[in-house]
C-alpha cells in the first residue's frame, strides 16, 4: 500500500471526484467546474498525476454487449502461504486474460478474482487455466446475476478527512 505525504485540499477532493465520474472532462470544463483558472487547475493536475493519485483513465465498455456475459467471482482457497508461492499464483492469474480484478483476502478465503467470461463454456475454459499447475484446497465460482452497483464513484467528500489549515 502507498502512503500519500500529498496534502490536498478541497479543490484537490473536487477535481478528483469529477474526474472519478467522468475522466474525459476537458481540462476548460474541469476549471470552471471546481473554480480555477484552466492553469491553477492545469498545475493541480500535474502535482496529482506526479503523486500518483491519478492513475491513468477508463471507459466503461457494456462487455456483455461484446458477448462477455458472465461475470464469476471466484473465491480460491489455498494451502500455501509462502511468498515464492504466492508471487508464483500471482503471476499466472495476472495472465489470464479474463480476469478483471484480483484481491488477495482474509477470511475463509485467501484470493478473490473476478472473471468475465462468455458463458459457462468461456468460464469453464478459464477455470482449467486457472488451476493448471497449482495445488488449490478449494476453488468455488459465485455467478452474478445481475450487477446492481458498478463502478460508483466513491464520495470524496464524506470518506477523505483533509487536515484543516487552522
Amino acid at each position: 500500500m502507498i502512503e500519500y505525504t500529498m496534502k490536498i485540499d478541497k479543490i484537490d477532493l473536487a477535481i478528483l471526484s469529477r474526474l472519478q465520474k467522468n475522466s474525459t472532462l476537458s481540462q476548460r470544463d474541469l476549471a470552471e467546474q471546481v473554480g480555477l483558472s484552466q492553469n491553477a487547475c492545469w498545475r493541480r493536475l500535474q502535482r496529482l498525476n506526479a503523486s500518483g493519485l491519478l492513475k491513468g483513465t477508463t471507459t466503461d465498455i457494456d462487455l456483455a454487449a461484446l458477448g462477455l456475459d458472465l461475470t464469476v467471482f471466484v473465491m480460491v482457497r489455498t494451502r500455501h502461504h509462502s511468498k515464492e508461492w504466492a508471487d508464483r499464483f500471482r503471476r499466472h492469474v495476472e495472465r489470464l486474460p479474463e480476469v478483471i480484478d484480483f484481491h488477495r483476502i482474509g477470511g475463509d478465503w485467501d484470493y478473490m478474482i473476478k472473471v468475465v467470461a462468455k458463458g459457462m463454456h468461456g468460464y469453464d475454459v478459464f477455470y482449467q487455466r486457472l488451476i493448471t499447475s497449482f495445488d488449490l484446497d478449494r476453488v468455488t465460482g459465485l455467478f452474478s446475476m445481475e450487477g446492481i452497483v458498478r463502478n460508483r464513484p466513491v464520495d470524496l467528500t464524506r470518506l477523505v478527512t483533509i487536515a484543516s489549515d487552522a
